[in-house]
């Protein structure tokens, strides 16, 4: 499996029992969503985008060079896993549209900011090159990591609970090297410190590794929410800019 692929295999796992339905949420299956926007922005130039997404996608767009940049091809596999319920070859979906569908979270969460988003986030983006698909894999390496750090919040993930992951993972196709990759993050301390010397201050980074950390916990804890609250400070991130993630996964009221 690649990175992409495992990602996939990780969501597919559920790691909290929320994970799926905060996936479904930031792609927002209501009018005005993700999904809907997806439908304008596969459209012609000329087609208006409703709805906030849409607004987001056309945005990005514009800083991306246009919208043949996007990587709508994932935001658009992972729709369909999703509304066609899914299966084996779930994973590589849900790990290509997941980046994607973070990306377009980050950069939504970040208009706010007076300079705005100022860079696609690389989930949200076609890789055209080497380095961009580099960018890409080494992102979502630690989009993976981040999730797994999460999940140890209210301490190491117990034996049972590697189990059951394992085990999901095995179903949805995982080798053994991708297990033993796994085994070992589960199995190591928390490394908080180390991803936000890996995300370097980077916002856009910054906003998919909280929404990835989103996607992993119930939230549910004191020590979950006092880890969150630990991150975003680490990560640079704004009371504003962690409300609008948890908005878009459905942990705060819009």
């Amino acid at each position: 499996m690649g990175l992409s692929d495992l990602l996939g295999a990780m969501l597919q796992s559920e790691m909290t029992p929320s994970s799926k339905k905060r996936v479904e949420t930031a792609m927002g299956k209501k009018q005005g969503g993700l999904l809907e926007s997806l439908g304008g922005l596969a459209g012609g130039e000329g087609k208006d985008l409703g709805g906030m997404f849409g607004e987001v996608l056309e945005q990005a767009s514009k800083v991306a060079g246009g919208k043949q940049n996007l990587a709508l091809g994932g935001l658009g596999a992972l729709a369909g896993a999703l509304l066609g319920g899914g299966g084996k070859s779930m994973g590589g979906a849900l790990g290509g549209g997941a980046m994607a569908l973070l990306g377009a979270m980050a950069f939504k969460a970040l208009q706010g900011r007076r300079q705005g988003a100022e860079k696609v986030p690389a989930g949200l983006l076609d890789p055209q090159t080497d380095e961009d698909r580099l960018e890409l894999e080494q992102q979502t390496e630690l989009v993976l990591k981040a999730m797994i750090n999460a999940a140890k919040a209210d301490g190491q993930i117990d034996e049972k609970e590697i189990q059951r992951i394992i085990g999901k993972l095995q179903e949805a196709g995982a080798d053994q090297e991708d297990q033993n990759y796994v085994l070992a993050e589960m199995q190591k301390p928390q490394v908080t410190g180390e991803l936000i010397d890996a995300v370097n201050g980077r916002m856009e980074v910054a906003a998919q590794v909280y929404a990835a950390s989103l996607m992993a916990i119930e939230v549910d804890t004191p020590a979950e929410k006092a880890y969150l609250a630990q991150l975003a400070s680490g990560l640079g991130l704004s009371p504003d800019i962690t409300r609008r993630i948890e908005e878009m996964v459905g942990l705060a009221p819009a």
